[in-house]
């Protein structure tokens, strides 16, 4: 069973607090997304850390219940 958006976001929002999430729907499937995560804790962290944390704060489900995540992280601006 594929993972909604809001789990994902959830998911997400809890491991990272303070994040902000922008789920899309690539496929129409409920299965192949792709989320915009912008998180203070990014600061100081390369790219590979950053999805580093998102991968960790979905628990194992890459690859899994959730098929496939196009990543997008970003350090906030203010």
């Amino acid at each position: 069973m594929a993972m909604t958006a809001e789990e994902i976001e959830s998911m997400i929002k809890e491991a990272l607090p303070g994040a902000e999430v922008e789920m899309r729907d690539l496929a129409g499937d409920n299965d192949h997304w792709a989320a915009m995560v912008t998180a203070p804790q990014f600061a100081g962290k390369n790219r590979v850390q950053q999805h580093r944390m998102v991968y960790d704060a979905l628990g194992g489900r890459m690859g899994g219940v959730l098929h496939a995540l196009q990543l997008t992280t970003a350090v906030p601006t203010s």
